[in-house]
């Protein structure tokens, strides 16, 4: 093992993260109660220009008068780009009129390190002018070119300061390379496999090497409950922790696919237990189930129970 070692910063349960248009504050307190364990409340692509000012005012009144915390919500916002004319009083606003019930927020279409830095830099100003005692982390959605092409220096930098996770951003994504597609996340039939596998690979190693959290983005059809779950099931193979819901009725999907299955739990715990009793008589693997198993499954099955863990911690 390298002498040079990322640890996870901080460790969240993210199966699944509800996207909320801040334009739409009659879905607030449905969004509450869904029992998603993310939710980011959207100033971003989500809201149409003129209806930009008003959802930022929604937004903080509703961080401010709802009680995420108590229904076990992680609370995010989108806010605009950096592009933009918005984006300033985004920050500015939210950490000066909610910042202390934000827990992240989420930086759109990130394409270098600097862009990061920048929001951190502002926010950091913020806190200490507010005297805010909670730490507002930052996350970052890669959905462009220059942000894949930049993936690794993001996820190396920004794991110093106060960037948690990568997003994989795939609508925006396409996009911007210029893919012959118009479909959200799903496979493309004129493509022999699986079209994003390569893109959410990389960010998701790029976020285990710097200790950061990698979600994959949304799935468009919500009529294809089959293809959500299958694309789910595809982020979680390439060690993503979780995705996006665009509608309610993809959480339900997400959590299934993210939450380790007990079978699988008790493979894991039985694999613990027997590399224990086989280190007992000074032994460095052992055989289960007809299968060698080794340090290396030990660190996968860690993996899986302190998933686990951390899961049934929230729910309780």
């Amino acid at each position: 093992m390298s002498h040079t070692l990322y640890e996870t910063k901080i460790q969240r349960v993210q199966r699944c993260e509800l996207a909320v248009p801040g334009s739409r504050p009659e879905m607030f307190e449905k969004a509450l109660k869904s029992g998603v364990d993310f939710i980011f409340l959207d100033l971003e692509d989500a809201v149409a220009p003129d209806d930009k000012l008003q959802a930022r005012k929604n937004i903080i009144q509703a961080i401010n008068d709802l009680d995420w915390k108590g229904h076990g919500i992680t609370l995010s916002v989108r806010i605009n780009g950096l592009d933009t004319q918005y984006m300033v009083r985004d920050v500015v606003d939210l950490v000066e009129q909610a910042g202390h019930k934000i827990d992240t927020l989420l930086i759109p279409k990130v394409g270098v390190y600097a862009d990061v830095y920048m929001v951190e830099a502002m926010v950091s100003q913020l806190e200490m002018q507010q005297g805010l005692k909670n730490r507002i982390g930052l996350e970052a959605l890669i959905e462009t070119a220059l942000g894949m092409a930049n993936v690794e220096d993001i996820a190396r930098s920004g794991a110093c300061g106060r960037l948690e996770a990568l997003h994989f951003g795939v609508a925006d994504y396409a996009a911007s390379n210029r893919a012959r597609t118009t479909n959200i996340g799903g496979l493309n039939p004129d493509y022999p496999g699986d079209q994003w596998h390569a893109a959410i690979s990389r960010m998701t190693v790029a976020c285990r090497a710097f200790g950061l959290r990698p979600i994959d983005g949304p799935f468009g059809d919500i009529q294809d409950p089959e293809g959500y779950k299958l694309a789910a099931k595809r982020a979680a193979a390439l060690g993503c922790e979780g995705k996006w819901a665009i509608h309610p009725t993809q959480i339900a999907l997400a959590n299934e696919v993210f939450t380790p299955p007990a079978a699988e739990i008790e493979k894991a715990k039985r694999i613990l237990a027997a590399l224990k009793e086989a280190a007992a008589q000074g032994k460095g693997a052992a055989s289960l189930d007809g299968r060698l198993i080794d340090a290396a499954s030990e660190r996968m099955a860690n993996n899986i129970v302190k998933a686990a863990e951390a899961i049934a911690a929230k729910n309780k």
